[in-house]
């Protein structure tokens, strides 16, 4: 009888980001994956993308099977996930977020899922290449700095703390 190998312990969860504008590329400093979800999907379809996001992070990533609602993209545009919800009349929705392995470095705080944008579209329709060309441009700004910008986490300051 072999002895049992000892027991690994659980992945960490991986933090959930929202990639915010920055004030050079935006003034308004704009959200677009919050913008998307509260001006674009129906309160069902919220809800489901926001739990998706945390079962994957919980899961997290690399572990995660997806259920058909977390799916790894591919072509023009690999390295992207999206997650991907129906709504009413079989409308469709998604949300596209950059996976960060490497976020202590970056600035986020640990390994994170970042929500880039979204996009919709009816049934039976595909998304434009000038709409995914927009999400690609979208993800190469928040790219381009170090730290990342993100969505300041509910209850902190934007700005750093006067005297630092």
């Amino acid at each position: 009888m072999s002895p049992n190998p000892p027991p690994t312990a659980a992945p960490s969860p991986w933090r959930i980001h929202f990639f915010q504008r920055h004030e050079q590329d935006d003034k308004a400093k704009t959200v677009p994956g919050r913008v998307f979800l509260r001006d674009v999907c129906p309160d069902k379809v919220r809800m489901t993308m926001l739990a998706v996001l945390k079962a994957v992070a919980d899961a997290p990533p690399p572990q995660f099977s997806g259920g058909g609602k977390w799916k790894a993209m591919r072509d023009d545009m690999a390295g992207y996930h999206e997650v991907t919800v129906n709504g009413p009349k079989r409308h469709h929705y998604r949300l596209f977020c950059l996976l960060e392995k490497e976020g202590q470095e970056l600035g986020l705080g640990g390994p994170a899922i970042v929500v880039v944008t979204g996009l919709d579209k009816p049934f039976k329709t595909t998304i434009s290449a000038g709409d995914y060309a927009k999400v690609r441009a979208l993800g190469d700004e928040y790219r381009a700095r170090k730290p990342r910008s993100v969505e300041p986490p509910k209850g902190a300051s934007a700005e750093p703390p006067k005297g630092t």
